[in-house]
């Protein structure tokens, strides 16, 4: 109970997509990466997240557009994002800290990355580094002599997002799931989880998102949509999908500073959970 997790997606809810700004800076067409060339994949029965990472590796090689590529490479791409994320995100993240702070020494508020876009390449972010508990997201494994991606280690498809709560919920860490695959289905009681669903903020922007938006409102936690309020395709998705479903809470412009409706909303909702913490602290010692 003395934990406040908020997670996020990463690609366009934190950032503009990183992937696509990766394929460009290598000269790739990124609206025939996309538009073509994986759709085509999604259109024979590919998962969306298996299509995109298995064209990756098609492009990667010798004499091929992305060369000899590592990971070790996305993380140096990776390095250069952080000039690049939504406006207010620094800011806002020293702001909830300050607000459990102030409610209660013993409440602390953690922040999390769960993203189907390319962990190698969030992990360069220098930002990310300093501000988060974990990232999770996709990877490649290398081959052992060269160093090159070789091939798909993990996936993190839409319901592996859920996974990932899941592992948040009970305390596990990464690098523990990653040792033992099977380690999510340990039954651990609801009053012995490290931190409960009705303590998390989920923030995301699409699709992928939509079993972490429904699991987390579910349990009682709360779910925040972000969309492009300058592409109609955005704020319609944003509308059919998500607020008609009852999804999200709201739907907001990826903007994080405190007199943003996002960043303003995000503020509140640490605060009232950290208030309900205490609350239910102090009656349970009570009884």
């Amino acid at each position: 109970m003395k934990t406040i997790a908020v997670i996020f997606d990463f690609d366009d809810t934190l950032i503009p997509d990183s992937t696509t700004a990766f394929l460009a800076s290598r000269g790739i067409n990124t609206q025939k990466f996309w538009q073509d060339d994986v759709r085509e994949l999604v259109g024979n029965g590919y998962e969306p997240s298996l299509a995109y990472l298995n064209k990756i590796i098609d492009l990667s090689g010798d004499g091929l557009p992305l060369g000899n590529l590592t990971n070790a490479d996305l993380k140096q791409f990776g390095r250069q994002l952080d000039s690049g994320f939504y406006p207010g995100l620094n800011a806002m993240f020293k702001d909830l800290r300050a607000i459990v702070r102030t409610l209660s020494a013993d409440i602390t508020v953690e922040y999390y990355i769960v993203s189907g876009g390319l962990q190698a390449l969030i992990e360069g972010s220098p930002f990310v580094n300093k501000n988060f508990t974990a990232v999770y997201g996709c990877q490649f494994a290398e081959h052992p002599e060269t160093g090159r991606i070789k091939n798909i280690k993990r996936c993190v498809t839409f319901t592996e997002k859920t996974r990932c709560l899941f592992e948040i919920n009970k305390g596990i860490r990464p690098e523990q799931a990653l040792q033992n695959q099977y380690m999510v289905n340990t039954d651990i009681p609801l009053k012995h989880r490290r931190i409960p669903f009705k303590n998390m903020i989920y923030v995301g922007d699409g699709l992928t998102d939509i079993p972490c938006f429904s699991l987390v409102q579910r349990m009682g936690g709360l779910s925040f949509g972000v969309f492009n309020p300058q592409e109609q395709a955005s704020a319609k998705r944003a509308l059919i999908e998500f607020l008609h479903t009852d999804r999200v809470v709201s739907m907001h412009a990826p903007k994080y500073r405190k007199n943003d409706e996002l960043g303003s909303l995000l503020r509140a909702a640490v605060s009232s959970i950290a208030a309900r913490a205490m609350l239910e602290r102090h009656e349970a010692e009570s009884d």
